[in-house]
């Protein structure tokens, strides 16, 4: 009797065993194959108990990464019981591979790579941990979009065309100038937007562009400030992370400035027109929310997402009016957002390209997905060329 117990208990583990090998080998492959049918527990983000967030800058930066820490610490306050895990000033290579995977040690199954360069180590995070969703700012997943990942952005030529609009009636020498950072497609639809905006009040308006090949160096930005100032511009913005640079030396030079990513209108009182910033909260806030429900693979945010004035949830808003914007501009910036936010865009047609070349013929309004395809070159009214890779 002992001996057939023996091995009928035997039988009952090795059966049990089987069962379990079987039940975890189903669903890790659902989980990497994009399925989404692994069980409860692969679902990506549910039952994290931290959320992660990287930046590649300074979270102080009157930018960029300020305004994505921002929304870091509105995800902390929505969820007082998880943990939310910040990193600065973390390069767009391993080293971002490294940090995320830190943060998966201690419990994060929701990490925010935040800049357009940190997209390879996302995408290489994800593919190691299909537990983990993993969501990128700004960049795009080509091709087919993993179970645990997306990107997300707003469409931020909006409100940035809106800015143009205030940088066209406050010039005296229709000089704009334009520091930006890198030749992507997202930085080439702003500098685009902002001369149309120009444009579309004071057709004889123009913007130099500078470009630094960084996102944030200080050095660069004062030289590239300089320079676009010795050339008669009166009003400055830029796309770059760290803003306070640009901002303070249009102000020393008496210049107005336009800011961008975050508000920055405290560095500079008396030339401050308007800007762009991001109000991330609510967007960061509901993506938290769709990974812990277990709902993330297959929503909205398991795609390339971009939300913009039509849809009305646009992340990136226009920033408070200086003191030297009246009401009669602020009216016609207001106009203008309506139209954007109905059946209008800063690239309905005719849009001619540097060289002649239509980009968006009379009449036509293109729609969100094709805008930065297009957007590879400039626009007519724009002084500089694109830097050869």
């Amino acid at each position: 009797m002992p001996k057939r117990r023996s091995s009928l208990l035997a039988l009952v583990l090795a059966l049990s065993l089987i069962a379990a090998a079987c039940g975890k080998n189903t669903g890790s492959t659902a989980a990497s194959g994009g399925g989404g049918g692994g069980g409860a527990s692969s679902a990506p983000g549910k039952g994290s108990t931290a959320v992660g967030f990287i930046f590649v800058g300074p979270k102080s930066d009157f930018g960029y990464n300020q305004a994505a820490y921002d929304g870091a610490k509105a995800v902390e306050k929505a969820y007082p019981d998880l943990k939310v895990l910040t990193a600065e000033n973390v390069p767009e290579d391993d080293n971002a591979t490294r940090v995320m995977e830190g943060m998966i040690a201690k419990g994060a199954k929701i990490i925010f790579a935040t800049s357009y360069g940190h997209l390879d180590a996302a995408m290489k995070v994800a593919a190691a941990h299909p537990d983990v969703a993993v969501v990128q700012q700004g960049n795009f997943i080509k091709g087919t979009i993993p179970a645990n990942a997306g990107t997300y952005f707003g469409t931020v030529y909006e409100p940035v065309y809106l800015a143009g609009i205030a940088a066209g009636k406050a010039t005296k020498s229709n000089k704009l100038g334009y520091v930006y950072a890198f030749p992507i497609p997202q930085t080439i639809s702003n500098i685009n937007a902002f001369t149309l905006g120009a444009q579309s009040v004071n057709p004889k308006a123009q913007t130099l562009v500078v470009n630094t090949s960084n996102w944030c160096d200080p050095s660069k930005q004062a030289d590239a400030a300089k320079s676009l100032l010795s050339q008669g511009v009166d009003v400055i913005t830029q796309h770059q992370d760290c803003t306070g640079t640009i901002t303070k030396a249009a102000e020393a030079a008496g210049a107005m400035v336009v800011g961008y990513h975050a508000d920055a209108s405290s560095l500079a009182p008396k030339g401050w027109l308007t800007g762009s910033e991001w109000a991330w909260a609510d967007l960061y806030t509901d993506i938290v929310k769709t990974a812990l429900a277990g709902s993330f693979t297959g929503s909205k945010y398991n795609a390339n997402f971009r939300v913009g004035f039509k849809d009305g949830k646009n992340p990136f808003v226009q920033s408070k009016y200086g003191p030297s914007v009246d009401a009669a501009t602020q009216a016609l910036i207001a106009k203008a957002k309506t139209l954007i936010s109905t059946t209008g865009s800063p690239f309905a047609g005719p849009v001619i390209a540097q060289d002649g070349t239509v980009l968006w013929a009379k009449g036509v309004v293109p729609a969100y997905a094709e805008i930065e395809t297009k957007n590879t070159v400039f626009v007519k009214g724009v002084v500089g060329q694109i830097p050869k890779s």
